[in-house]
């Protein structure tokens, strides 16, 4: 039963049903995670949201800002609306059983026996793997829960910028949602730089990768993640990056996940709906 990971799709539905041809996916057969992102930007949101949906048990999501920033604006928080372009699918008839669905996936992944953890963009550097679960887990119900709309309300903003295990409340709730859904870089010593989104090449004075940061207590965990696509595909410090920027004109990248054998990419050439400096995170 092949396990393939798909980078951040943003919109991007006729790359994203190529590879799956690419692929030669087989429903019956084949299961797909996905590191989040499936929506905005690219024309084509609702139809990736509807296919994703329509998959079922073969396919595992992890939420995105993205994601995030769609149930957001359905939760009436218009903060980032101008940058948005999901008025298709919050006006579709299938609007409300879409985002219940989306509401519902997780912001972690793991698989034990294949030894792998999906996410969407980081982890912060004091957290194991462990308790990282345990937080994404908080945000999750949050999520799912009854009172989803009032932390979407709140979500947006930087604050706080390092984790401290006493976090209550809406701070708490939005470290957790930063760390994994916006994160890239961080200082040297453990604080988020969240405004931060250069390439490596020319990463400032002080700011690392989260994947880098000196003593990361999950640094013993093999990771996927998606989010940063000026990182490109990346496979190194134990971790595997994969928004290879498809909707920038990149690729749209896939990796076979296997427990004893490395990770295989596959590559799709994307032509592009943005160049890249367009608009934000």
């Amino acid at each position: 039963m092949p396990t393939y990971a798909i980078g951040d799709i943003q919109g991007c539905e006729l790359e994203l049903q190529r590879l799956l041809e690419r692929l030669k996916f087989d429903p019956a057969a084949d299961r797909l995670w996905f590191t989040g992102d499936l929506v905005n930007r690219g024309p084509g949101s609702l139809g990736v949201l509807r296919l994703v949906h329509s998959l079922d048990a073969c396919a595992i999501v992890v939420l995105g800002n993205h994601d995030l920033h769609l149930l957001a604006l359905a939760a009436g928080n218009e903060r980032h609306a101008r940058k948005s372009t999901l008025d298709e699918v919050l006006s579709a008839p299938d609007r409300d059983e879409l985002l219940h669905w989306l509401r519902h996936r997780p912001l972690l992944h793991h698989d034990a026996a294949k030894g792998y953890t999906l996410i969407h963009a980081g982890l912060a550097p004091q957290w194991t793997l462990g308790v990282a679960q345990t937080l994404a887990r908080e945000l999750e119900e949050t999520l799912r829960g009854a009172h989803w709309q009032d932390f979407l309300l709140a979500m947006y903003g930087d604050q706080p910028e390092r984790w401290r295990p006493d976090l209550t409340g809406i701070e708490r709730l939005r470290f957790i949602t930063n760390a994994l859904t916006r994160l890239r870089y961080c200082t040297t010593d453990g604080a988020l730089a969240l405004k931060e989104k250069r390439p490596l090449a020319s990463a400032p004075k002080g700011l690392v990768p989260w994947f880098q940061c000196p003593g990361r207590k999950s640094r013993d965990a093999r990771i996927i993640f998606g989010h940063w696509s000026a990182l490109g595909y990346w496979d190194q410090d134990n971790v595997w990056g994969i928004d290879s920027g498809c909707l920038w004109g990149g690729n749209l990248t896939a990796v076979r996940v296997r427990k004893s054998k490395p990770i295989e990419p596959v590559h799709l050439p994307c032509e592009g709906y943005l160049t890249p400096g367009e608009s934000g995170d």
